[in-house]
C-alpha cells in the first residue's frame, strides 16, 4: 500500500505534536468499534490525557495510518513516535505491567479478588465451557464497570480465581473492580444470562411495558434506549428516550444519582447489564425494562415494527 507524502506528513506532525497517539474508530469518551472500545479502556486507567485521531471521520488517515506503520488493522498506538501495536498487544502489555513501565505509572496490583459465583452461574458455565480445551473463561470489567466475559486462551500474566470450582482469568485493572463481585444467572421470559452484581449496588428494578407507558406519561422517569444503531434503525426510539450511544455514557452518568433511569434494548436483557453499570456506580432508581422494545411492540404499540 502506498502513502502519498501529504498524508505522510499529517501523520508525522501529529506523532511530533503528541507523545501518545491513539488512532481509532470513534473517541476516546464514544468508540465505535469493540476493539478500540478495549484500547480506551486500558489507555484510561493509565493516562489522564491523550490524543486520539477518530479515522471514521478521515478516510485519508485511515488508510494512510496502515501503510506508514506496515499495521493493517485499527486501532493502532504510537507513543514517542513509535508504533506499539493493537488493542490485543496493547491489552498484552496492560497485563504484563509492561504499559505501566512505558508510561511510568506504579505496577499494577496482582491481588486475586475474591468473589462468588452461585450455583446456578456455575452450572451455566460449566455447560457452556464443556467443549473449550485450551481456553480460559476470561472476565474484563471496565472502569465504567461495562463487563464481559469470553473464552480465551489462558497467559502467564492473568490473575486467576477460583470460585465455587470455577477458574475466572482477569487483568490486573479488571481483578481489582472484581472484588466483592457476585456472579449469577438470570432468567427472564425473554432469556436467560449471567449478571454481575458489585458490594454496595442497588437493586435492579424491573418494569413491564404497561408500567413504562405509565411512568412516562407521568413524567417522573428517564428511558435510555442502548440499542446499537441498527437495532434503532429497526425500530426507532420512543420519542421520550435518550439513546445511550449518542450521548455517551459519561453524559448520562452525571445525571442526579437518585434520578429514577429505565433502561431499554430489543428483548431486555443488554438492557440488564447497563442498568447493572449504573447501580454500581451509585445509582438507587435503576429499572430493566422487561421484553425491551420487542414487548412494546406486541402489548403497547402495534405501529413499532417487530424485528
Amino acid at each position: 500500500m502506498s502513502l502519498d507524502s501529504a498524508t505522510r506528513e499529517r501523520i508525522e506532525s501529529l506523532l511530533q505534536s503528541h507523545r501518545v497517539v491513539l488512532f481509532m474508530k470513534g473517541t476516546r469518551h464514544q468508540p465505535m468499534c469493540g476493539f478500540s472500545a478495549a484500547a480506551t479502556n486500558t489507555l484510561n486507567e493509565l493516562l489522564p490525557e491523550y490524543h486520539t485521531v477518530n479515522v471514521l471521520e478521515d478516510p485519508e488517515i485511515r488508510e494512510g495510518i496502515k501503510a506508514y506503520g506496515d499495521w493493517p488493522t485499527i486501532p493502532q498506538l504510537y507513543v514517542g513516535g513509535e508504533l506499539v501495536g493493537g488493542a490485543d498487544i496493547i491489552r498484552q502489555m496492560y497485563a504484563s505491567g509492561e504499559l505501566h513501565q512505558l508510561f511510568g505509572a506504579a505496577a499494577p496490583d496482582r491481588t486475586p479478588p475474591e468473589i462468588t459465583i452461585t450455583d446456578k452461574a456455575a452450572e451455566a458455565i460449566r455447560q457452556g465451557t464443556t467443549n473449550a480445551q485450551g481456553l480460559a473463561l476470561h472476565l474484563e470489567i471496565g472502569p465504567d464497570h461495562s463487563a464481559g466475559f469470553q473464552l480465551a486462551p489462558p497467559s502467564d500474566h492473568d490473575i486467576v480465581v477460583t470460585a465455587n470450582g470455577i477458574e475466572v482469568h482477569f487483568d490486573p485493572g479488571s481483578a481489582q473492580r472484581a472484588k466483592g463481585i457476585v456472579i449469577d444467572w438470570v432468567s427472564t421470559v425473554q432469556g436467560e444470562g449471567l449478571s454481575l452484581k458489585f458490594p454496595g449496588a442497588q437493586e435492579i428494578g424491573s418494569l413491564t411495558v404497561q408500567e413504562l407507558k405509565a411512568r412516562l406519561a407521568a413524567g417522573d422517569i428517564t428511558l435510555v434506549d442502548v440499542r446499537p444503531a441498527h437495532g434503532r434503525a429497526q425500530a426507532a426510539p420512543l420519542a421520550q428516550a435518550r439513546v445511550l450511544e449518542e450521548e455517551g455514557y459519561e453524559t448520562l452518568a452525571s445525571l442526579p444519582k437518585d434520578a429514577p433511569i429505565a433502561f431499554i434494548c430489543h428483548h431486555g436483557m443488554s438492557s440488564r447489564g447497563i442498568a447493572e453499570r449504573f447501580a454500581a456506580h451509585g445509582f438507587t432508581k435503576v429499572y430493566n425494562v422487561e421484553g425491551g422494545m420487542d414487548a412494546w411492540a406486541r402489548e403497547i404499540d402495534s405501529s413499532v415494527p417487530v424485528y
